[in-house]
């Protein structure tokens, strides 16, 4: 029997088997699995009243709570396409994303008010501004709950729009199925263990990737998901406590904080049993600490946005279960081996494998049902990375007998600041929209807390006289705070270039990294 791959299933799954428990906890509010599909089916009914077309983006600006996480369900029950988006970002590029979506519906939380002013001037195809307060209620209560069917829905529609941080310069729309989220999250799923008693806490924002990647998964299964609005060290460490947390995702950054939280010892985290680390570098002595801190098992993994995201993860083989502690932290470091449902591989310039002896390079390149349909409205952009029928990660590795990734450079000029992707193009773009700026350079500097953060050499034309507090004033109406260069150095000397004139890059970040182990990715 054929019937429709899609996330609604899960949805429907958890009201059935789990309609009793305790599914959303967010803040002080709490919601059984029955009363969260209850809610969802209400906002996809108060969605189409409202005139929600098949297809419509419906774009979140929140942080992490239920409201969010209905979203993730209800919009997609009304056949719409849920934006969530990073909250992080500057007043142009919101509205650049929002333009470009052509989002009709807009979720917002009231401490945006100020910038949702801005937008209803500068976005006029949003006809629906919707604030995440009383007004929400009043909205769901306009909508009736009635169970989805999921033959009503096309497997291959997009039900999930995410804009990347902009890895060409400018952010892209990367387009996630009904059959893309529901096969991922099988393959995540397969990482869950004693799912009886575990407990997901959703650490990492769910507009980023390594945050959508686990809800679908969870309410699959029917855990228990609690909320962390926002990360910080001392009240994470509580609510793992607080809830008997068993499970989260975390990148380096997050995870450093933790242990250094002077908090640490004060809360009870005997609970927690794995911690998921990806989105920025790992290595082995931040996994060896994780484990002796926490008590937990540590585990890095590796994705992409476009790769829905999770693909590998560097779990144990059973193979190598007889190797000596300190190889099994090694590969735990990992970016790890392919989940079900992909394949993976590591190749040269014309799609053939390199060897898999741990020191070949070659770019790492994905084909399965994890990958995305493709970018938005961007049909060049799409092609240019699915070359060959595979999607190309843009990212180089080397691999080894086992098939084990381990990501050793970036082939596309991005910044990775504590789990973010920042693209030396955009910020770049952003300084030479400045008039004094003659020539720019961003390359990516070491940075102890964020791992490596934006430097920019800049080039100004003759006469002028920019500082450095100018042109970051500047910037920060051109930019997230998170893409803002932490490093600015002008130079009058011309910066080096290669025979056609390209600014050769490498030269001027090796000086940063002079002294400083080599960047990889776990």
């Amino acid at each position: 029997m054929f019937v429709p791959l899609t996330p609604i299933r899960f949805l429907n799954r958890a009201v059935d088997l789990f309609g009793a428990k305790t599914g959303i906890v967010s803040g002080d509010l709490q919601f059984t699995y029955a009363e969260f599909g209850d809610r969802a089916t209400r906002l996809a009914s108060a969605l189409l009243k409202a005139g929600l077309r098949k297809g419509d983006r419906v774009a979140y600006l929140s942080f992490n709570n239920h409201q969010l996480l209905e979203g993730y369900y209800g919009v997609v029950i009304a056949h719409g396409v849920v934006m969530p988006l990073n909250v992080r970002l500057s007043t142009l590029e919101f509205i650049n994303i929002l333009n470009h979506s052509g989002a009709r519906f807009l979720f917002y939380e009231t401490e945006f008010v100020e910038l949702v002013d801005k937008l209803r001037t500068e976005c006029p195809v949003i006809e629906h501004f919707i604030p995440l307060d009383a007004a929400y209620e009043s909205f769901l209560n306009t909508g009736v709950a009635e169970r989805p069917d999921a033959f009503q829905f096309n497997e291959n529609s997009v039900a999930e729009l995410f804009y990347t941080s902009g890895s060409t310069g400018t952010p892209k729309g990367v387009m996630l199925t009904h059959r893309t989220l529901y096969l991922h999250a099988l393959s995540v799923a397969g990482l869950y263990t004693d799912i009886e008693t575990m407990v997901d806490l959703h650490t990492i924002p769910l507009f980023h990737a390594n945050g959508w990647g686990h809800p679908q998964s969870s309410t699959m299964l029917g855990v228990k998901q609690v909320m962390v609005r926002r990360f910080e060290p001392g009240s994470v460490l509580k609510m793992i406590d607080e809830h008997r947390a068993t499970d989260m995702c975390l990148v380096p950054t997050m995870a450093n904080a933790l242990l250094n939280s002077p908090e640490l010892a004060k809360y009870n985290h005997s609970s927690l049993r794995c911690v998921m680390l990806g989105g920025a570098a790992s290595t082995p002595e931040l996994v060896t600490r994780v484990q002796a801190a926490l008590g937990c098992t540590c585990i890095a993994g590796y994705g992409l946005t476009e790769t829905g995201p999770v693909i590998t993860n560097g779990r144990l083989k059973s193979t190598l279960l007889d190797q000596p502690e300190s190889e099994k932290i090694r590969r735990q470091a990992m970016a790890g081996w392919a989940l079900p449902n992909v394949e993976i591989r590591v190749v040269d310039n014309d799609l053939k494998d390199v060897p898999r002896d741990s020191e070949s390079v070659g770019e790492v390149v994905v084909q399965g049902d994890h990958v995305m349909e493709g970018y938005f409205r961007d049909e060049a952009g799409t092609e240019a990375v699915m070359a060959g029928g595979w999607f190309h990660t843009g990212d180089m590795a080397v691999w080894d007998e086992e098939r084990y990734i381990h990501i050793v450079d970036r082939k596309k000029e991005i910044i990775i600041s504590g789990g973010e992707n920042i693209s030396s193009l955009e910020v770049e773009k952003a300084i030479f929209a400045h008039s004094d700026v003659y020539e720019c350079a961003v390359v990516a500097a070491p940075d102890d807390k964020w791992g490596e953060v934006p430097a920019a050499i800049v080039v100004l034309k003759a006469g002028c006289k920019l500082t450095e507090g100018e042109l970051i004033a500047f910037l920060q109406e051109r930019l997230g705070k998170f893409k803002m260069p932490r490093i600015i150095e002008f130079t009058e000397e011309p910066l080096p270039k290669t025979g056609t004139g390209k600014i050769r890059k490498m030269v001027l970040k090796e000086r940063f990294w002079e002294g400083k182990a080599k960047r990889v990715q776990g």
